[in-house]
């Protein structure tokens, strides 16, 4: 069946994602819709398969006349997607094989910790003056809304001045006792270095930044963390130890040993997260958490990183938190099966003889 109103057919398959409990919504020319719920993939088989028509329509509805100029140009283009006041979703526009596939990603409101089910030191963690503080994991594990949490509840405490330098902005925050100012990049700012460069004449107190992409936005970022700011942001890493190599790594031989000494210093913590299906339904976390201590601080200066797993193993008592040892608790207390916790382990072995 041709569809002869886009907007009102893109409203209905968001709504669909809505209604479902989905994260996803995936569209493209030669196939029907897809969504994704509790992390799998269901077709939308009642529907009607997309023809390149279709796809450039639903764009229309999406973009301006300029970005989509420029995305028949580059072939790809991120964006944010206000549904009407009750939904955003941030999505990716790209070609293959010649033809324009959507990959719509829902924004889910912005929710209090514990509502998501994380630790109450997280909070701890937002409520410090300076620092850096960051949440790895894959793609689609929940860490902008982890950061959404921390920035909010900020919000909420202090009088402050929050930055945010995000591409596309994500989660919209309603000012409450903070003043907070929201960057994208490409309409509010020219890229993420040259944003974060900036903050430093503009009287910020807190510094979210969407994505570390280079070495000379992180290396500005711990700059940042080092002279009075906190600096949230995130990584596309598995761990703590890993984290901290890939950005060492990231930067020229010579360089490494001054970003040791800084990250060593200015470091608060790193947060891991992975999304896990629960028995009940749904999905829940299960996390690794790193705090930044004299042991840890040496083991960065001293290149020996490889240790920091054993630290974090030996330091529940002040506050960390080792993968396995949630996995566990998440097993025990009937939330997940014992075979997604061997799946989402970083060290199965490790977590056999735990069970």
């Amino acid at each position: 069946m041709k569809i002869t109103d886009y907007k009102n057919k893109l409203a209905e398959l968001i709504l669909t994602v809505i209604r479902e409990g989905g994260s996803d919504l995936h569209l493209g020319a030669g196939r029907v819709p897809a969504i994704r719920v509790a992390g799998e993939l269901i077709f939308l088989v009642k529907d009607s398969v997309f023809t390149m028509e279709d796809m450039t329509g639903i764009l229309g509805e999406i973009l301006d006349k300029t970005h989509l100029d420029k995305f028949m140009e580059t072939k790809e283009t991120d964006f944010s997607y206000d549904f009407r006041g009750e939904a955003r979703l941030r999505g990716n526009a790209f070609f293959q094989k010649g033809s324009i596939n959507i990959a719509f990603r829902l924004v889910p409101k912005v929710k209090a910790l514990d509502e998501l089910r994380l630790p109450p030191i997280l909070a701890d963690l937002a409520r410090k003056k300076q620092g850096f503080f960051l949440v790895v994991g894959p793609v689609g594990q929940g860490k902008s809304t982890t950061l959404s949490a921390m920035v909010n509840l900020i919000n909420n405490e202090q009088a402050r001045h929050i930055v945010t330098i995000e591409d596309p902005i994500e989660h919209v925050y309603i000012p409450n006792k903070s003043i907070i100012n929201q960057r994208e990049v490409g309409i509010d700012t020219s890229d993420f270095h040259v944003a974060l460069k900036s903050v430093f004449r503009e009287d910020v107190n807190v510094i979210m930044i969407g994505e570390m992409r280079t070495p000379e936005t992180i290396a500005t970022a711990v700059t940042a963390a080092e002279t009075g700011h906190l600096v949230l942001s995130t990584l596309h890493t598995n761990n703590a130890s890993q984290t901290i190599d890939r950005i060492i790594d990231s930067f020229p031989g010579d360089q490494q040993d001054q970003i040791r000494a800084q990250l060593s210093s200015s470091l608060l913590g790193i947060f891991s997260q992975r999304l896990i299906p629960r028995i009940a339904g749904g999905l829940i976390p299960a996390y690794e958490l790193l705090l930044n201590n004299n042991a840890v601080a040496n083991l960065i200066r001293e290149k020996r990183t490889h240790e920091i797993d054993v630290v974090i193993e030996t330091g529940m008592e002040s506050g960390m938190v080792d993968l396995n040892h949630s996995l566990v608790e998440l097993v025990r207390a009937g939330e997940i099966s014992i075979e997604n916790a061997h799946q989402y382990s970083l060290n199965p072995k490790g977590l056999k003889r735990m069970m």
